[in-house]
């Protein structure tokens, strides 16, 4: 990621994510932290990621 528009993709795909409340992500950091009212799949928001193009690990 390096932009706002970056991010916005990623928060996109995330967003659709059930149960998801809070995205947050920085093109600077290169980080993203998910915020749920319940669980959420980590291969679901590792797709989601995939799906806006960008790779992602989980930490």
């Amino acid at each position: 990621m390096t932009c706002g528009h970056c991010e916005m993709a990623v928060r996109e795909e995330v967003g659709q994510i059930a149960g998801v409340e809070r995205i947050d992500v920085s093109a600077q950091t290169g980080r993203l932290v998910v915020t749920s009212s319940g669980p959420v799949d980590d291969a679901a928001v590792l797709a989601a990621v995939d799906e806006a193009g960008y790779a992602a690990v989980r930490v």
